[in-house]
């Protein structure tokens, strides 16, 4: 009975829910000169942003291209998206927050997505954990061999497995 009487008293909610963690509203702009951290991350006015829906190769990974030669596949990724940024005002969207704090984000240059322009250019795969939106473009690039698709890599998730720590 009492049982009864507090759920009538609180709209069937539950005194045990669990936590929910808060998101970001979806029209939430964080908008700046942006600092590039790597192929998929950048910070504008100290709030750090990861690209949504890619993953680029980390600062310290090591590609092949197809003559045999290691590069640092990670660090020209980063480069690449510094330099398309240059000092241009950068839009975020963002969508999300994760495990580690950081807004997740849809970012662009005046009307270009920085994301896609990642994927389509071969430096940074489509993150299909997460989404779907650029899956078409890293195909574009891989069937190009733009990018990290001239040669041989190792997926970046697989690669921050096998070199934790080190």
């Amino acid at each position: 009975m009492r049982r009864a009487l507090l759920a009538a008293l609180l709209g069937g909610a539950t005194l045990f829910a669990p936590a929910v963690q808060a998101r970001p509203p979806e029209a939430q702009m964080i908008i700046g000169r942006a600092s590039v951290i790597d192929g998929d991350t950048v910070e504008i006015r100290g709030r750090r942003i990861r690209l949504h829906g890619i993953d680029a190769p980390e600062g310290r990974q090591t590609c092949t291209t197809a003559a045999g030669r290691t590069w640092l596949c990670g660090q020209r990724a980063a480069n690449a998206l510094a330099d398309k940024v240059g000092q241009a005002t950068v839009r975020c969207a963002v969508r999300d927050r994760d495990r580690y704090g950081r807004d997740i984000a849809v970012c662009s240059v005046g009307r270009e997505d920085l994301n896609r322009w990642m994927a389509t250019n071969g430096w940074a795969i489509a993150y299909r954990r997460y989404a779907q939106d650029y899956v078409a473009d890293e195909e574009r690039a891989r069937r190009a061999r733009r990018g990290i698709w001239a040669g041989r890599f190792e997926i970046p998730w697989d690669w921050r497995r096998t070199h934790r720590g080190r």
